[in-house]
């Protein structure tokens, strides 16, 4: 009974993804996970899946099923209810829409399998070990959970040839208790590989809420995807206008100045973050930076090429800049890198004109698997 249980519930987390799958696009642009999310999973409001159910009749009624009845009596005890259209209609809409949990490692899943990313190489040498279970050979106890399908199968099987009972015109394999094989595992020390995201965002006037709306959508999946990668993942946040400074993720989004900007105030500070807690050796490090384009003078935009040239890229997996497009912004940045450092696979680049661009950003930014 347990096993059958198991087997629909196996089967029902299948339709979910398929869901999930179907709706992943919207799921994205319209950032309906956000406000769902959990420690270790997020809520999904996922529709037209019935769920079947009991409805219990009123007591005391007779009819088929409980006293006397004839064959080809209504169940309801009311003859023709239902039949040749005879029923009243309803004005209700239909509850079709259940919400289900889902894991970050099974939405990861999907969105990797969506938009076809591949796995990360993690690079450097990892210093930091932790225990795994692993599942490495066969014992004749063990939960439900843990039942060896294709060995207890063998097991019964061959006691069924040994004993004579076999028919091979009738073949029957009823595993009993001594057939039963399970899983078992040891527990292994294994490298983890870590990694940083250094979130940059310049919040000057120019950056309204629907820009840092696309930008807090974006790193949520940014921050799913690399989590399913990493064992140990960070998360730094800098924002800046004609300044910058270190702040908690909740100030990175809410922040708004009537400043300009200097975005090399950014890079200056999260290079120096990096050099101080994050030494490129221990640690995969990927800095995102949003802005809208906007930068306070030919010579600071000069100065962010030098210090991403000489001090940023040769310590990071990559660099990645996105451009969100607002009324304000100039938008020139991105075109300075791209003459600049377009050549340099390390650095990617990508315009983010409204929240549905969101999915082809994400797939510029990851889909390279560094």
């Amino acid at each position: 009974m347990a096993l059958k249980i198991d087997q629909d519930h196996a089967r029902f987390r299948d339709i979910v993804k398929g869901k999930v799958r179907e709706n992943l696009k919207r799921y994205i642009s319209q950032g309906e996970l956000l406000g769902r999310q959990g420690k270790d999973t997020v809520s999904i409001p996922v529709p037209q899946i019935d769920i079947p159910r009991f409805r219990f009749g009123e007591r005391q009624q007779g009819g088929a099923g409980q006293g006397e009845g004839k064959p080809g009596d209504p169940v309801s005890g009311q003859e023709g209810e239902g039949e040749g259209g005879q029923g009243k209609a309803g004005q209700g809409e239909g509850a079709h829409t259940l919400e289900v949990d889902i894991t970050l490692d099974d939405l990861a899943q999907i969105l990797g399998e969506e938009l076809q990313l591949p796995r990360i190489e993690p690079r450097g040498q990892a210093r930091v070990v932790a225990d795994k279970d692993k599942y490495t050979g066969i014992r004749r106890t063990g939960p439900e959970s843990l039942r060896h399908f294709r060995r207890t199968y063998r097991e019964a099987l061959k006691r069924q040839i040994s004993s004579g009972v076999y028919n091979p015109e009738r073949p029957a394999i009823v595993p009993i208790r001594d057939d039963k094989r399970f899983r078992s595992w040891n527990v292994s020390t294994q490298p983890v590989a870590n990694a940083v995201i250094v979130y940059m965002m310049d919040v000057s006037g120019s950056m309204g809420d629907e820009q840092k709306e696309i930008v807090r959508i974006e790193s949520f999946w940014l921050d799913t995807w690399l989590r399913s990668q990493y064992r140990g993942l960070e998360s730094v946040y800098i924002i800046h206008d004609a300044s910058a400074k270190e702040v908690d993720r909740d100030t990175f989004f809410h922040t708004r100045e009537s400043g300009g900007t200097m975005i090399s105030s950014a890079y200056k500070l999260c290079h120096d973050i990096i050099q101080r807690r994050y030494p490129a050796e221990d640690w995969n490090i990927y800095p995102f930076h949003f802005s809208d384009g906007d930068n306070w003078s030919v010579d600071d935009t000069q100065q962010c090429i030098s210090l991403l040239r000489e001090k940023i890229l040769p310590v990071v997996n990559m660099f990645c800049y996105g451009q969100v497009e607002s009324p304000y912004g100039s938008g020139q940045f991105v075109k300075d890198l791209r003459e600049h450092l377009g050549k340099d696979d390390r650095v990617i680049t990508s315009e983010i004109r409204d929240k549905d661009a969101i999915i082809d950003s994400i797939k510029t930014f990851l889909g390279k698997g560094k």
